[in-house]
């Protein structure tokens, strides 16, 4: 079951989400001796992952992986590394095991392609485990639902299972082009955690909570392994069934 915490403003969603994540990492440390974790860009995940700079310690042991990428160079305003490494990897004491960037200054086909050879090597790919299996996935949310770069009725919904990362050439926002992990790999993540603070957000997370449907990506997420953190604002508007 899909577990959702409601809290009073953005400030304390990005605190308990700063918290959820850090506890999942240890417990994923405590198990294997290291953490892989998923970071996406947008507006919301900004201030979860300052305070997640102050919230976690070991990042020796983590490494970090990224959820989709714009089609832009590593330094560009738009990028989601470089959001990223500014809100969070520039800010704590020792750096992460590893940082997997995509590398979106490629173009969105050479650089799916790397980031999925990179995943495959990294964290595997065999009879048994199909898909590699991420600790954790942070995740926004569009008002359209979308989530990564998946975009509503888009054919990367449909991409088989053994695809890893995928091109994005037609993104309805700019810019259009990007890298994505698939659909597979987002569900095959040991959890979720899917971020939403505005009243623009409702909407969105009412539909991702309800039947799902390609024309709402976030609702074709795992709820068995999906935590959802919004604030009064973006809170479903009736009760979850």
């Amino acid at each position: 079951m899909t577990r959702i915490t409601t809290l009073a403003d953005p400030e304390a969603v990005a605190a308990r989400a700063a918290r959820e994540i850090a506890t999942h990492l240890r417990r994923a440390i405590e198990q294997r001796g290291r953490a892989h974790l998923a970071l996406s860009g947008g507006g919301t995940p900004q201030r979860t992952y300052e305070l997640l700079a102050q919230e976690m310690e070991g990042w020796e042991t983590v490494e970090v992986w990224f959820a989709d990428e714009r089609c832009v160079p590593p330094q560009d305003e738009h990028s989601n590394y470089r959001m990223a490494a500014q809100t969070l990897l520039d800010r704590l004491p020792a750096q992460p095991a590893a940082v997997h960037r995509m590398r979106g200054e490629l173009g969105p086909d050479e650089g799916a392609r790397r980031y999925a050879q990179e995943l495959q090597e990294q964290l595997g790919k065999d009879a048994q485990t199909p898909v590699p299996c991420l600790d954790l996935i942070v995740l926004g949310v569009g008002p359209d639902g979308h989530v990564a770069s998946l975009f509503p009725g888009a054919p990367t919904l449909d991409a088989p299972e053994g695809e890893l990362c995928l091109a994005v050439h037609d993104s309805p926002k700019p810019p259009p082009e990007r890298i994505t992990l698939s659909l597979s790999v987002l569900r095959a993540a040991g959890r979720c955690v899917l971020l939403a603070t505005g009243a623009s957000k409702a909407d969105a997370i009412s539909a991702a909570l309800a039947t799902p449907t390609r024309h709402v990506p976030a609702s074709l997420l795992v709820r068995e392994r999906l935590t959802v953190i919004v604030d009064d604002s973006a809170a479903p508007a009736a009760p979850l069934p």
